[in-house]
């Protein structure tokens, strides 16, 4: 046996455990590793507001923390505006269920032309076997959704507190981040750190003004069906759809379609055709437009970079795809070089005419000649 192979084979080994032990490592920090990215993004989008609360002479730990309490305050206004209107709505459902039990099949015998009665279907509704079911796993399912209401808020404050420390430290985890850098690659990391946060707050800005749009559109459409607590609909239409990625969607035309159903259920149908139409034009017309200003990404680069940060992250991919790409597209093109574009109307979209082109052979010839 050669002296060097017993060597190698322990070496072979050992990569072997550091990579499994590595694999093993990544899965099990998975989670945090994404909780610090999703950080890292929330503190590039708030970056501006603290530079210039700093640049005013506030410490920047006091400018970060008025930021946060600013969004708190946000957030904690709207989940109690949207839980009163809620709270209200399911008192006053349960109090009237017997008049919209009334209503709904009354409307089903008139279109269907069925002979239903109120007292049969809240019976069969009462004693059907997939309420009684239902109930009991919803009891025996209130430990498991207690430990994910804690989780979540495990997770949420995980991420406030790193957004915390990156928005707070920034300064000094640039210099730390440099002190490891030749002078060049020092100049390339901090115009990489401005783009992102330049491309991040371009892209939390569109969001705000898709959900702005989108807030006052639907505000629109209840208000003009009557529909009860149509500004604070409207406020949750705008904001679930737009920062909610994936479902986001769904889940904020859902509660207006609720609403409406109790109010009239050809109220519910008109909402959902209106939310299936607006979201058409707000893939097609509104969003491109939007986000090709405020990032200058092509629509199609930032349709596929969605697709792709989903297919490799999930729900985070989705958020964080589009300031992202901008980020990389933008750092990339000051090392691609670009030549002067030659004169062919196929480069700029013009069709060759043909008696043209030929009067320009027969002068081009003439020329030769002469």
């Amino acid at each position: 046996m050669p002296r060097w192979l017993p060597r190698a084979m322990v070496l072979a080994l050992a990569l072997v455990g550091c990579y499994r032990l590595a694999s093993w490592a990544f899965d099990q920090l998975t989670g945090l590793l994404l909780n610090i990215l999703i950080a890292f993004f929330l503190a590039l989008a708030i970056e501006p507001a603290v530079d210039r609360m700093s640049a005013r002479g506030m410490r920047r730990g006091l400018a970060t923390g008025v930021v946060f309490l600013g969004i708190l305050i946000s957030v904690a206004g709207f989940f109690t505006l949207l839980g009163s209107m809620l709270a209200d709505q399911i008192v006053t459902m349960v109090e009237e269920f017997p008049a919209y039990l009334d209503t709904v099949v009354s409307w089903v015998n008139d279109t269907f032309h069925t002979d239903l009665s109120r007292l049969e279907v809240q019976d069969s509704l009462l004693h059907s076997d997939w309420l009684q079911n239902y109930v009991k796993n919803s009891a025996n399912n209130v430990l498991d959704v207690s430990a994910q209401v804690l989780g979540g808020l495990f997770k949420v404050l995980t991420v406030t507190l790193f957004a915390f420390y990156f928005a707070a430290d920034g300064p000094r985890l640039r210099r730390a981040l440099c002190s490891v850098l030749p002078p060049a690659r020092q100049t390339e990391v901090l115009r990489a750190w401005e783009i992102a946060v330049a491309k991040t707050g371009g892209y939390i800005y569109s969001r705000g003004l898709m959900a702005l749009i989108s807030g006052i559109a639907h505000y629109v459409l209840l208000e003009t069906l009557s529909v009860p607590y149509a500004p604070a609909l409207a406020v949750w239409v705008g904001l679930i759809s737009q920062f909610i990625p994936t479902i986001g969607t769904y889940l904020a035309g859902a509660l207006p379609m609720l609403i409406a159903f109790t109010v009239n259920p050809w109220f519910a149908v008109w909402v959902l055709g209106f939310v299936v139409i607006y979201q058409q034009f707000e893939n097609y017309l509104l969003q491109p437009r939007i986000t090709a200003k405020t990032v200058d990404i092509h629509p199609a680069v930032s349709f596929g970079s969605v697709i792709a940060g989903t297919a490799l992250l999930g729900a985070v991919g989705a958020l964080i795809a589009i300031p992202a790409t901008a980020t990389l597209q933008a750092f990339l093109g000051a090392y691609i070089k670009r030549y002067d574009v030659t004169d062919d109307p196929r480069v700029h979209g013009r069709t060759r005419r043909r008696g043209a082109s030929a009067l320009a052979r027969v002068r081009h010839a003439l020329s030769r000649r002469g």
